[in-house]
C-alpha cells in the first residue's frame, strides 16, 4: 500500500516539473488526462498480471473513451511517467517504458505488422517523445533520448541522441547533455539542410551559366 500511495505521489509530482500550467495538486489530480489514464493502466496492468484480461481490457477501453488515450494493459510502464495533452496516444502490447520517461499527444508506440512475440518499441529511462512522432516496431529508443515532432522512427535510436525527420535519422548524439526539456520545437532539421545545399548549388550553376552566356568563361573550362 505504501509503494503505490508513494507512486501515485510521484505521478503528480512529475507534471508540476514537467507542466508549467500546472497550478494545483486538486486541478491535476481532477483534471489531467494523462495522468487519468496511467492511474487507469496501472490497476488494468494489476488485473492482466493476475491473468483477468477481460477486466484488464475493459478498464483500459473505458480509460480510452473518457480520456482519449490507449494504452494496452499488458505495456510495462515504469515510475514518472509523464503523458502530455495525451488525446491519440497508443501504446501497444509488448512496449516497456522505462522511468521519467515522457511523451507527448499523437505518440504512436506500435507494431509494424501482424507478427508475433516483442512487436513494440522500448523506451529507456529519461526519453522523450515529442508530439505526432511514431515509433514502430521492436526497437529501442536508448536513455536520455529525444524523437522530434512529427519523426518516423523505425530502427533503434543510441542512448543521448536526438531523432528526427521521416523516416527518423539520429542529429545529435553524444553531444551536450541533453535534457528531459519541453524545448522540442527547435531541433535540427537533416531535410532542410539538405534542400538549402542543394539551393547553394543551384545558385552556383545559375551563375556560371550566365557567365557563359555572357561570354567571360571559356565552355571548354567549367570552374566547378
Amino acid at each position: 500500500m505504501y509503494r503505490m500511495l508513494k507512486m501515485l505521489k510521484e505521478d503528480i509530482q512529475v507534471v508540476f516539473e514537467q507542466d508549467p500550467a500546472a497550478r494545483s495538486t486538486m486541478e491535476v489530480v481532477l483534471t489531467y488526462s494523462g495522468l487519468h489514464a496511467i492511474w487507469a493502466h496501472r490497476i488494468a496492468h494489476a488485473f492482466y498480471k493476475r491473468n483477468m484480461f477481460f477486466i484488464a481490457r475493459s478498464v483500459s477501453q473505458i480509460s480510452r473513451f473518457f480520456t482519449g488515450i490507449e494504452i494496452h494493459p499488458a505495456a510495462k510502464i515504469g515510475r514518472r511517467f509523464f503523458i502530455d495533452h495525451g488525446m491519440g496516444v497508443v501504446i501497444g502490447e509488448t512496449c516497456e517504458i522505462g522511468h521519467n520517461v515522457t511523451i507527448f499527444q499523437g505518440v504512436t508506440l506500435g507494431g509494424t505488422g501482424k507478427e508475433k512475440g516483442k512487436r513494440h518499441p522500448t523506451i529507456q529511462d529519461n526519453a522523450l517523445i515529442a508530439t505526432g512522432a511514431k515509433v514502430l516496431g521492436s526497437i529501442t529508443i536508448g536513455e536520455n533520448s529525444k524523437v522530434g515532432a512529427g519523426s518516423v522512427v523505425l530502427h533503434d535510436v543510441p542512448a543521448n541522441s536526438t531523432v528526427v525527420g521521416i523516416p527518423g535519422k539520429v542529429v545529435i548524439q553524444d553531444g551536450i547533455r541533453i535534457k528531459n526539456d519541453l524545448d522540442h520545437c527547435n531541433l535540427p532539421d537533416p531535410v532542410a539542410d539538405r534542400l538549402k545545399e542543394l539551393d547553394r548549388e543551384i545558385q552556383a550553376l545559375q551563375f556560371e551559366l550566365k557567365q557563359l552566356k555572357e561570354g567571360k568563361i571559356e565552355s571548354g573550362h567549367p570552374t566547378l
